[in-house]
């Protein structure tokens, strides 16, 4: 099972669309996957839930099947965290969802509080910021899922370390403008930050017998162009002028590489695994229809120039999973 977590800084870049889509795809390819939302908003579950039963979950403060009902005990400080609840997905029976939840904001001074006593050995500390870790690995152990993917918010807080510390892989989405490289920057210098903090508290672990804890590293595997708009079927002048940025910025701030060859292009650079259209109609016509965009069928509204169009969402989605998959296989053999 290996755990991809789909992360920027910069908030608007398509993060949770192609979080979703990535999960169906993954699925449509013979995957068992389980999707994860540690995004507050909870969007992504916005996206997998029908309207009724959203509103039968969320409505029931009591028993809300969320991950906060997982997290209540430690929240707390009543007890440690408890399995998480999966919610089947009535589209495809190869996927699971742990739903996300709007308070799950209120566990962010719990988590900051746990980080730094950890670096006292503390154990109540180490269980608190390995709660996502040890509940992800359980849900997918039970759920047998070949692939977990997380989404989380666009910030810098408590919240997204302890998601990021307890992935194998981060997938970076993000966009060919001047914010979405600042994004690009601030984001690699918390990677590093986070990976050096974890190294230097990992060691401290109380019980290292009884208390499973995440890896030592969090390893990013490439970044996804997302919405850009093509004219003859290359990228308008205002698209290269930033993307053309961003193979220095991710290899250099993400990745921490010194030296970047000249002449790297996103359409050269390996680091690059997607650039993905602006699909427009087609996005709100899959929201409609609770599906994503390379399922629809005419029954949804995907007809004539429609149908063509998913037919090519289809393979723009059937080659990024390719590539997200070859990334995370090179490194497991070079690992």
């Amino acid at each position: 099972m290996k755990t991809i977590t789909l992360f920027n800084n910069k908030g608007g870049v398509g993060k949770t669309t192609l979080a979703y889509h990535l999960t169906y795809m993954l699925a449509e390819q013979g995957h068992r996957v389980l999707a994860v939302d540690l995004d507050p908003q909870a969007n992504l579950s916005a996206m997998f839930l029908t309207e009724d039963r959203a509103e039968e979950i969320y409505a029931d403060k009591a028993h809300r099947l969320t991950i906060m009902s997982s997290l209540e005990k430690m929240n707390r400080g009543l007890g440690d965290v408890e399995p998480f609840h999966i919610e089947a997905v009535y589209h495809s029976d190869a996927i699971g969802v742990v739903l996300g939840d709007l308070e799950l904001s209120l566990f962010e001074d719990k988590l900051s509080s746990a980080w730094s006593s950890c670096s006292d050995g503390d154990e109540r500390g180490f269980r608190t910021t390995s709660a996502f870790y040890r509940a992800i690995q359980e849900a997918g152990r039970r759920w047998k899922a070949d692939y977990v993917i997380v989404d989380v918010g666009p910030n810098l807080g408590a919240i997204n370390r302890a998601a990021l510390i307890s992935t194998d892989y981060v997938l970076v989405p993000t966009a060919a403008d001047l914010f979405s490289l600042q994004g690009l920057k601030n984001i690699g210098t918390r990677l590093h930050q986070w990976k050096r903090e974890w190294a230097k508290r990992w060691p401290e672990n109380p019980s290292p017998e009884e208390l499973e804890l995440p890896k030592k590293q969090i390893h990013p595997i490439g970044y996804v162009i997302m919405q850009h708009n093509t004219r003859s079927s290359k990228p308008v002048k205002a698209f290269r002028r930033w993307a053309n940025r961003i193979p220095e910025v991710f290899a250099q701030d993400v990745l921490g590489e010194t030296t970047v060859p000249a002449g790297r292009t996103v359409e050269n650079d390996l680091h690059c695994i997607a650039m993905l259209r602006n699909y427009f109609s087609l996005a709100p016509m899959a929201m409609e229809a609770k599906k994503p965009m390379f399922l629809l069928k005419p029954a949804d509204g995907a007809i004539g120039a429609h149908f063509n169009a998913v037919k090519k969402v289809y393979e723009d989605f059937e080659q990024l999973v390719e590539g997200v998959l070859q990334k995370v296989a090179a490194h497991e053999t070079a690992n």
